[in-house]
C-alpha cells in the first residue's frame, strides 16, 4: 500500500477518535521544513478534499534566527499545493536560547518548544485561526512518554488535542497514529522537499537517545511497538497507583486525597456548594471559575470513608503557591480536621518545593485561626464576594 493511503487512514482515525477537525475550522500548520511537518501539510491538503469537512489550512514557518534559515523550498512546496506560506520573524528565539544555554551541552529544547508554541498561538489569535496543528507523530508520543517516565517520574505524554482556555486556541496533532517509518516512506514516494535542520542541537538530544533505546526494545520484543502505542489510549486497562493515593494525616482516620477522578471532583464541588454558595451566599459563577479549576491541584479531606472538606492550590510562578477554596462541612468543624489537613498540605508543598512562598486570601473573621498556623498578614483588608478578606503569607 502506498504510504499516503496509510497516513490519510491514520489521520481519519485520529480525527474521528479525538474530534480534531470540524466544519468551519481555520487551522494553522506549523511548518518547519522537516519531514514530519512537510508530510502533515501535504496530507492535510489532501484530507481537505475527501474528508467531507469544510475547513481551511494555513502553513506558517517561523524564522527562529538559527543560521542558514532559507524558506525558498517551502515557499515552492506550498505553492504546489495551492497554499501560500506565511513566514514570521521570530529571530529573538535563537538569541534567548543562547543566553539560556549557559554551560549546558546544547540549546535547551524545552524552552525552544514552549517559545515556538507561544509564537504560533499568538499568530493564530491575531489572524483569526481557532486551531494550530503540529506534526508530532505516534513515535514522538511514545518517546515523550518514555522521557517523562525515566527522567520526569510521571506517566504522561502530549495529548492529541488540547484547548487553551485563555487564548481560546486548540492545538491538534493529526499524525498522532502515524508511524515515523510511514512518514519517511511518504516523503520518498511523493518526492516531498525536506530541509536539513538548522538547529545546532539536532541529533544530540535526549529524544535521540530514546529513539535508539526504543529501536533496541523493538528489535528484542517486536510486539512492544504496537503495545506501547495502544497503551497511550487504553483507558479501559489503566491501572496505576496515583488514583489510590490517600495521604495519612493522622492515625485516627484523617486523610488527604488528591482529586483524580470525576467522582472526586463531584465531591469537591458539592462541599464547596454547601459551604460557599449555600452558607455564605457566594454567587456560583464567582465560586466556580472553569479556567482556575483546571489549573488547580484539588484535594479532598476525608475522615475515615467520608469526604468532609476540600482545599486546592495553584502554582502562581516563581515558586509561589496560592491556597484556595478551603472548606469543611459544618458537622465536622471544631474537631481539628480542617486545620490538620490544611497544615499537612502546607508541609507537603514546603517539602516538595522548598524554598517557596505560600499564601491565601483568608476570611478576616478567621484571622487569628490562620495566624496560629504560622501565617502572617500582608497588605490591607479587601472584599471578595462581599466578604472581608486579608492576604496571609508563609515563607519556607
Amino acid at each position: 500500500m502506498k504510504a499516503i493511503r496509510t497516513v490519510l487512514a491514520c489521520i481519519r482515525k485520529a480525527d474521528q477518535m479525538y474530534n480534531l477537525i470540524n466544519h468551519g475550522d481555520k487551522i494553522m500548520i506549523g511548518l518547519s521544513g522537516g519531514k514530519d511537518s512537510v508530510a502533515l501539510t501535504y496530507a492535510l491538503s489532501l484530507y481537505q478534499k475527501f474528508s467531507h469537512t469544510d475547513f481551511v489550512i494555513q502553513p506558517v514557518m517561523l524564522d527562529l534566527g538559527f543560521p542558514d534559515f532559507n524558506p525558498y523550498e517551502m515557499n515552492k512546496f506550498c505553492e504546489s499545493l495551492g497554499l501560500k506560506l506565511l513566514v514570521v520573524d521570530n529571530t529573538d528565539v535563537y538569541r534567548i536560547l543562547q543566553i539560556q544555554q549557559k554551560d549546558k551541552e546544547h540549546l535547551p529544547c524545552s524552552i525552544c518548544s514552549r517559545m515556538k508554541k507561544a509564537s504560533m498561538n499568538k499568530i493564530a489569535k491575531e489572524l483569526g485561526f481557532n486551531k494550530v496543528s503540529f506534526a508530532h507523530h505516534a513515535d514522538d508520543a511514545i518517546e515523550t512518554y518514555m522521557m517523562n517516565t525515566l527522567f520526569g517520574g510521571r506517566v504522561a505524554s502530549f495529548a492529541p488535542k488540547m484547548h487553551l482556555e485563555r487564548a481560546d486556541i486548540t492545538f491538534i496533532r493529526p499524525l498522532i497514529h502515524v508511524r515515523e517509518s510511514d512518514i519517511i516512506k511518504l516523503v520518498k514516494e511523493e518526492n516531498l522537499p525536506v530541509l536539513a535542520s538548522t538547529c545546532p542541537a539536532n541529533m544530540h538530544t535526549r529524544r535521540e537517545d530514546m529513539k535508539n533505546l526504543l529501536k533496541d526494545i523493538y528489535k528484542k520484543w517486536p510486539v512492544a511497538k504496537d503495545n506501547l502505542l495502544t497503551m497511550l489510549s487504553n483507558y479501559e486497562k489503566e491501572d496505576i497507583w496515583g488514583k489510590e493515593i490517600c495521604y495519612q494525616v493522622n492515625q485516627d482516620g484523617l486523610t488527604l486525597k488528591p482529586v483524580t477522578t470525576p467522582m472526586d471532583m463531584m465531591n469537591v464541588l458539592n462541599i464547596r456548594n454547601i459551604v460557599f454558595v449555600g452558607e455564605q451566599n457566594c454567587p456560583y459563577d464567582i465560586e466556580v471559575v472553569p479556567e482556575e479549576e483546571k489549573e488547580a491541584k484539588h484535594f479532598l479531606i476525608y475522615y475515615k470513608d467520608t469526604p468532609v472538606g476540600t482545599v486546592r492550590y495553584r502554582e502562581m510562578g516563581d515558586r509561589t503557591f496560592k491556597l484556595e477554596r478551603f472548606a469543611v462541612l459544618k458537622e465536622y468543624r471544631g474537631k481539628g480536621y480542617g486545620k490538620d489537613a490544611f497544615l499537612f498540605l502546607v508541609s507537603k508543598i514546603e517539602e516538595n518545593y522548598n524554598p517557596c512562598t505560600i499564601y491565601f486570601n483568608a476570611q478576616y473573621q478567621l484571622f487569628d485561626y490562620y495566624k496560629a498556623m504560622g501565617f502572617t498578614p500582608e497588605g490591607e483588608t479587601f472584599y471578595e464576594a462581599n466578604i472581608k478578606h486579608i492576604k496571609m503569607v508563609k515563607k519556607a
